[in-house]
């Protein structure tokens, strides 16, 4: 069982790679729910279908690397890096997670990302003052 929920996983991560949907509805529950790290929820396996038809039109994702799964009974943790290139030229880094739960037909119900920015720094490199790097920074 384990096998099989993360080749669902890397099927999820390669039809991003590929701008094609290989089963969408079929990976998903009907009343699946899926949270970016950001905000955007998607209820429902057609919203997350659309989502994913929409947001292929503009941009593209460059890496979405497995590291590695961790897994719980009905859950499964996958650690992942990820880029993609936007349409207005923007580009987008960063370490993530994604935690899934699994319904008993052996499809995700609920799925929710944690993003990390990858751009680390020391706050206190230059004493015991706090502070932040003047770039922008990505909250998740």
């Amino acid at each position: 069982m384990i096998n099989k929920r993360e080749d669902i996983i890397r099927l999820w991560f390669e039809m991003w790679l590929k701008k094609e949907d290989m089963g969408i509805c079929d990976i998903f529950s009907e009343d699946a729910l899926y949270i970016e790290s950001f905000g955007p929820e998607y209820k429902t396996s057609k919203k997350i279908k659309l989502w994913f038809d929409e947001w292929n039109k503009r941009g593209d994702v460059l890496r979405w690397d497995i590291k590695q799964f961790f897994h719980k009974d009905s859950q499964t943790i996958v650690e992942w890096y990820f880029e993609d290139l936007m349409n207005d030229g923007k580009i987008e880094i960063f370490d993530g997670m994604s935690l899934i739960k699994w319904n008993e037909d052996n499809k995700i119900c609920f799925l929710k990302e944690f993003g990390c920015n990858v751009d680390n720094y020391d706050p206190y490199e230059d004493g015991d003052n706090f502070k932040l790097k003047d770039d922008n920074i990505m909250w998740f």
